[in-house]
């Protein structure tokens, strides 16, 4: 029993390649949030209290001092002595004002009071700690600036809370000063304000207020910011002004007026603890408080930093779609205007027959359907089917049809590059047509997949794969991405002269391209990328034939499908990887290294693995704003790809109906592919090995449009 509940466990155990991912988006999302949290986009609260009834206030306080004491059952009230001013400046740290202010304060000896937000104290704690190593005090002014007679208690305790984590982690003390939002003078304290007052004197704070209101934040002017912050009579005095919220350079200029001339009058400026001659408000954080506090610093510190890289990101992918857009709708327009002129043709027309090979593992359920296809060619072929192993009675099929010209040959189980080159060892032509075995080729098909080897510079060619059973939601998705992002690619990658891949379901080679370069090679999951590199490296034209059409049967399951493009992204990269000298060669090899490999390094890496970051900020948009914009910039994106989409579907003769489920595509479609992608990735840095993996086949995929079908009937169970 013991074994069989250790197997279980390990069954159950999630793959690190999909945990990875995971913990990535979890933590990407946190990131996200937090920053929303920060930046007072969510869980902030901007409603003001009109003015209420003070009956409920003490008389005492509302005609005391601004220094408000209910830490005990008696309230007190104090005023700042004689000929001192206490400057205090509100919801900063600023990064552009809070160092001017600092600096000006510093040049004339002066100290201050900052009531800092704590949304800007953990964006910018270095001025916080700045504060402190100055000799300045620094106070609470909650954490999202709401106002508090409209929160519960539970609410006001988190708003201090947070504000003293982050002065902890800033410069590593607490604070038992406190102003609220939105106050002023003594004699505004209401019905509604005064227990808040109350409950945060429980707390163990101070409440401070003012009985001087510079009104710097409504921009009066220098000499009013001076005439309304200087006291009368030489009475002491605290002194509000702003060092964040807007443009304080009138604040910072009228600084710069008002401390010397009141120094020279006399005046002390000083901190309040030190104006009222008690001990110091600060007290120093350790231990874990301090840890905790730094843990959640950096934390905002580092949603900052991933909150510009994902802009960055977005800037990047932004450049890369509307680029590729725009290079594959130009390049496509002049690659069709060449190949469908009148006249146009590759060179002398190619008669000479043709091997096709059709490597087969397990794919009885498709095979009949694909080797009687190529029974109705209309170009003379002899097809070898190589059996990789099969244990699904594959060969013995085909073996039973009996069928002229085709051949059968078996092997064990070796992979896919050693059945194509067992076929190229056993094929009796110089010309040789490689497909899939879930595959089904139209008449025309290898005819017009060859004419392109009558220009002799030609050592291979790519045919128009096109999904056969698009009649399900993923199903029609791979057809826009087949035809869209594929064929369309390839019209542009054949202007340019540096094609990445001969589809594994429809390319025909020379013998002689495929002798000089190795045949094909295991040394990737790829090995139709990775033998079509080698022909540019080697000097070869790798061209698109459009009319060589090949109906292939697509994955039915997001299962299936993540377990293809997976091998697919993995392939590519380990493509790109051994190939990467070419971009420091010279000759044919250089020229596709340095226009080749970026191009397919943008487009086919880094681009799918930056895209999602078009939905991210759409969902960032329609929860933190701005909405609209948000919106109109997604559904742009959109319309670019809409319009692309279209001219590739007029191109391919195709049917507009199916463009129906693009938006949905672009939001589903699109994560599944970064997922993948991702996983790639980490496959890749962390040194692991993919196995092939294949696909469950259905044998949905009949026979070509207009072509009548000889299955046996199909089994559409789901694949995998």
């Amino acid at each position: 029993m013991t074994p069989r509940t250790s197997g279980a466990a390990r069954r159950r155990r999630v793959p690190m390649r999909y945990l990875l991912p995971l913990l990535f988006l979890v933590a990407l999302m946190a990131m996200l949030m937090l920053r929303g949290y920060v930046h007072s986009e969510i869980l902030a609260d901007h409603r003001v209290r009109p003015p209420a009834a003070t009956d409920q206030v003490p008389h005492r306080v509302l005609g005391g001092g601004p220094v408000i004491d209910a830490r005990a059952d008696t309230i007190t009230t104090r005023q700042v002595p004689r000929k001192n001013l206490v400057l205090t400046f509100d919801d900063g740290p600023d990064p552009t004002w809070t160092p001017k202010v600092l600096d000006t304060l510093k040049r004339y000896d002066a100290k201050a009071v900052f009531f800092v937000a704590g949304t800007m104290a953990a964006r910018y704690p270095d001025l916080v700690q700045r504060m402190v190593d100055e000799g300045h005090e620094v106070g609470l002014h909650t954490f999202n600036h709401p106002d508090l007679s409209y929160q519960s208690k539970s609410r006001i305790d988190w708003e201090l809370s947070q504000n003293q984590l982050t002065l902890a982690g800033s410069a590593g003390i607490r604070t038992t000063l406190f102003r609220p939002p939105y106050s002023s003078f003594n004699d505004a304290f209401d019905n509604n304000s005064w227990p808040v007052t109350e409950y945060i004197g429980s707390r163990g704070y101070i409440t401070v207020v003012n009985n001087t209101d510079s009104e710097d934040w409504k921009r009066p002017g220098v000499d009013a910011i001076i005439k309304q912050a200087t006291p009368k009579g030489g009475k002491g005095a605290i002194v509000l002004m702003h060092d964040s919220g807007g443009d304080r350079s009138q604040t910072v200029a009228a600084l710069d007026r008002f401390i010397p001339e009141l120094q020279r009058k006399g005046y002390d400026f000083t901190h309040l603890t030190g104006a009222l001659g008690v001990q110091s408000a600060h007290t120093p954080v350790t231990g874990l408080d301090l840890w905790k506090g730094k843990a959640f610093v950096y934390a905002v510190q580092a949603s900052e930093h991933v909150t510009t890289v994902l802009v960055a990101g977005l800037a990047v992918i932004g450049a890369l779609v509307i680029g590729r857009f725009g290079l594959m709708l130009l390049l496509s327009f002049v690659h069709a205007r060449r190949t469908r002129r009148r006249g146009f043709r590759w060179g002398p027309e190619v008669h000479e027959p043709v091997s096709v090979l059709v490597p087969a593992y397990n794919e009885a359920k498709c095979i009949e359907n694909t080797v009687r296809s190529l029974m109705s060619s209309d170009h003379p072929v002899e097809v070898i089917v190589i059996d990789d192993g099969s244990t699904d009675g594959t060969a013995r099929l085909v073996e039973s049809l009996r069928l002229p010209g085709v051949r059968v040959i078996r092997q064990h189980n070796a992979g896919k590059p050693a059945a194509l080159n067992r076929g190229v060892a056993n094929a009796r032509h110089d010309l040789i047509v490689m497909m899939d075995g879930d595959t089904v080729f139209e008449p025309s098909t290898v005819r017009e997949l060859v004419q392109p080897f009558g220009d002799p510079r030609v050592g291979a060619v790519a045919g128009n794969a096109k999904v056969g059973n698009k009649d399900s939601l993923i199903g029609a998705w791979q057809h826009i991405e087949y035809v869209m992002g594929f064929n369309l690619d390839r019209r542009m990658y054949d202007v340019l002269r540096c094609m990445p891949t001969i589809p594994g379901a429809v390319g025909a080679f020379r013998r002689s391209a495929l002798e000089r370069v190795g045949g094909m090679s295991d040394d990737t999951l790829a090995e139709d990328t990775d033998i079509t590199m080698a022909l540019h490296r080697d000097g070869w034209h790798v061209v698109y034939a459009e009319n060589a059409r090949a109906w292939t049967e697509a994955p039915e399951t997001v299962q299936q499908l993540w377990s293809q493009r997976y091998r697919w992204s993995y392939g590519t990269m380990q493509a790109i990887w051994k190939h990467k000298r070419s971009f420091i060669e010279s000759g044919p090899s250089g020229r596709f290294g340095r226009v080749g490999l970026p191009l397919v390094s943008l487009f086919m890496v880094l681009a799918p693995l930056l895209a999602p970051l078009i939905d991210v900020f759409l969902l960032y948009g329609l929860v933190f704003g701005p909405t609209q914009k948000t919106i109109m910039a997604w559904l742009g994106v959109l319309a670019i790809q809409a319009v692309c989409a279209a001219y590739a579907f007029r191109l391919d003769r195709e049917k507009m109906t199916h463009l129906i489920s693009l938006p949905l595509q672009q939001i589903l479609y699109r994560q599944l592919m970064y997922v993948v992608l991702l996983q790639s990735w980490i496959t890749a840095l962390t040194g692991g090995r993919l196995r092939w993996q294949k696909l469950r086949r259905t044998g949905v995929v009949g026979s070509a449009p207009g072509i009548p079908t000889q299955a046996r009937g199909g089994d559409r169970r789901p694949v995998g």
